[in-house]
């Protein structure tokens, strides 16, 4: 047993009085009903409609079926204390066919969420891309075509004119590495290609939406009121060993997950790495298209969840490196490695790199095997508690070495639709029971729940 606290330890995890807390979902992870009341295909709603795609050929046509019960989720989050509610937009839903006719019936669904979440004084955070294009843009090329800059940027201002006057936080892009990398090199998430070639044409042109959706807010009343930025999935790379080509394969693998989004959109610039990894694949990129995606951002969002120990493999293309894993420490059920630590090195490093920009932690947590049923009404997941114990404390010393972190948002809400994996994977801090869509609030919500309530006092427990 930890010996108790004593005063000054437990104040010295509070956070600050005016500090973001929230949870976060994404649309067809946890809406359901995806072409209901006028709404268009999604690249995923074909994608997991293709058997052999996802586990147990599992789609989202159900999940959470939060499209009809958002308002019972917005109690459960007023319930947990939380004060933010990160969410994403299915594009589809606004525009059928991705672009021309605007869908008034799903701009008014989200209208609605923002309503109740503000009646509650929750404050909605609104990511436009969170990996659902409309098929019928995917049939016109989807990311590899750059007319694409123009069609996002107009849907974005649709939603600005729509919801700019009450919603607060706006992120363009949700996890673009994870769009190219597993969308169009490894095939393993929608569209499903998987082609050296196309990988960078895809990151750039997401790059490139969002500098043109960012450029456009400024120019709507949404920026009155509101702040943009963009979401990145980060991973810190520890090398094997001190080995020159260990090193090396370190460099290749920051470069192509980390500083491949981040140094375009802060610096102007993509790393130098990049050529030596894709090769002849590798374009050449204009000063315009730099400038452009080096817009001005009000905020980063950060989604952390493990970091990776590489090491150099020649086989391994196209960055030459193995991951090497690490036995000692707990794994999640993603096989990902519990490892806290990285989280505040990877703030301190953005803050150092970049110029200490506003951060908010938009996605972290766990999945960890609970039941598919409640057992006796309850669900016990210590594992995850003790995940978010750990990673908000190391959120915490960042801040104490400098980091201007603003919010931290849990992932997830809800037990969802877990992509490729179907509904294997188990996230939430509320459990559903996917077969009577029953909501049970896990131990772990319970506890995010006294970490918001104490302000982050009681992490010292």
């Amino acid at each position: 047993m930890r010996p108790a606290p004593d005063a000054a330890m437990t104040e010295s995890f509070r956070f600050p009085d005016d500090f973001v807390w929230g949870t976060a979902t994404s649309a067809y992870q946890i809406e359901g009903s995806p072409t209901a009341d006028g709404a268009g295909r999604s690249i995923w709603h074909r994608f997991s409609h293709t058997p052999g795609n996802t586990w147990l050929n599992e789609t989202g046509d159900v999940a959470c079926d939060h499209y009809r019960r958002y308002k019972d989720d917005i109690a459960i989050m007023a319930e947990l204390g939380a004060n933010a509610y990160r969410f994403s937009i299915a594009w589809a839903r606004i525009f059928p066919q991705g672009t021309g006719a605007v869908n008034k019936k799903g701009i008014d669904f989200y209208s609605r969420l923002v309503d109740e979440l503000l009646k509650r004084g929750i404050k909605p955070n609104v990511t436009l891309y969170h990996w659902d294009l409309p098929e019928a843009l995917d049939d016109r090329g989807g990311w590899l075509n750059r007319d694409i800059a123009d069609w996002f940027a107009d849907y974005a201002v649709t939603m600005f004119d729509a919801l700019g006057d009450r919603v607060e936080i706006w992120s363009t892009l949700n996890e673009p590495w994870v769009v190219s990398d597993g969308g169009y090199l490894s095939g393993v998430l929608a569209p499903g290609h998987s082609n050296l070639f196309e990988a960078p044409i895809a990151a750039h042109n997401l790059l490139r939406s969002h500098g043109v959706a960012v450029e456009r807010f400024r120019s709507t009343k949404a920026a009155r009121k509101g702040k943009i930025g963009i979401t990145v999935n980060l991973e810190p790379k520890y090398p094997a060993s001190d080995s020159p080509e260990d090193l090396a394969a370190v460099r290749r693998a920051d470069a192509y997950m980390n500083r491949q989004y981040l140094d375009p959109v802060f610096l102007g610039r993509y790393p130098e790495e990049m050529q030596e990894i894709f090769g002849e694949a590798w374009p050449t990129w204009s000063d315009d298209d730099m400038r452009l995606i080096k817009q001005p951002i009000d905020f980063l969002g950060v989604n952390y969840y493990t970091r990776r120990v590489e090491r150099y493999h020649p086989d391994h293309l196209p960055l030459r490196t193995k991951h090497v894993p690490q036995p000692q420490h707990i794994h999640t059920e993603t096989n990902w490695e519990v490892y806290p630590e990285a989280l505040t090195r990877v703030l301190l490093w953005i803050t150092e790199r970049y110029g200490k920009p506003p951060i908010y932690i938009t996605e972290n947590g766990a999945a960890f095997y609970d039941p598919p049923h409640t057992i006796d009404g309850r669900v016990e997941d210590p594992l995850r508690v003790e995940y978010f114990r750990v990673h908000l404390r190391a959120a915490h010393e960042a801040m104490r070495k400098g980091a201007d972190l603003r919010g931290y948002y849990a992932w997830s809400l809800l037990d969802n639709y877990e992509w490729a994996h179907g509904y294997s994977k188990r996230f939430g801090i509320v459990h559903v029971d996917f077969s009577t869509q029953q909501r049970t609030i896990k131990s772990s919500g319970r506890y995010y729940a006294s970490v918001i309530a104490s302000k982050g006092a009681i992490l010292a427990k």
